[in-house]
């Protein structure tokens, strides 16, 4: 049986989940989500606590049944806490600003890249070399995160372009002098 999917997941008091069959409905301080999860997938509110529970030993059920639970998980918390990444510039002369519904990054291109905020995500810079996207999708908010980063991932020579905070980028030795 799956550890993580068998775990109940609590409700705070201030969240109001909806069930309906396989569609579940969240609404906190934050906002509101709604997923529609696997018709199989057994979902219930028993005493303040969500059960997720499987039909079978199937492994199509094995493999749907912490993965369910998880994402109900991250929707409770996303509409009470929200997610957050955040993203380093690390290059001479790179830089990020806010112009009204776009980010315009200057990552060593010929023309500064401009990129639309979509708009269940909040994006903050609070310096230059900063960049923290903000949501209470957690799906969304990786995705968003992600695509700015493929803009200029970090090279491993000098560590120069758009990384993860916490990321470690692996350096690579250049080239040497001659023999």
């Amino acid at each position: 049986m799956s550890r993580i999917g068998k775990k109940p997941i609590p409700v705070p008091k201030d969240v109001d989940i909806q069930i309906e069959g396989n569609v579940v409905q969240v609404k906190g301080s934050k906002g509101q989500l709604k997923k529609e999860f696997h018709k199989d997938m057994l979902i219930k509110l028993v005493d303040g606590t969500v059960v997720v529970e499987r039909p079978s030993e199937n492994k199509l059920h094995k493999s749907l049944h912490g993965l369910t639970r998880t994402l109900i998980s991250n929707m409770i918390e996303g509409v009470t806490k929200g997610f957050e990444k955040t993203l380093e510039l690390s290059g001479v002369g790179y830089r990020a600003q806010k112009q009204g519904n776009k980010l315009v990054l200057n990552v060593g291109f010929s023309r500064p890249v401009e990129v639309e905020i979509v708009d269940d995500i909040e994006i903050d810079v609070p310096d230059q070399t900063t960049i923290v996207v903000k949501g209470i999708d957690k799906e969304l908010v990786g995705a968003v995160a992600a695509k700015i980063r493929a803009i200029k991932e970090p090279e491993p020579y000098k560590g120069k372009g758009i990384k993860y905070k916490d990321e470690y980028i692996r350096r690579k030795a250049g080239k040497t002098g001659k023999k």
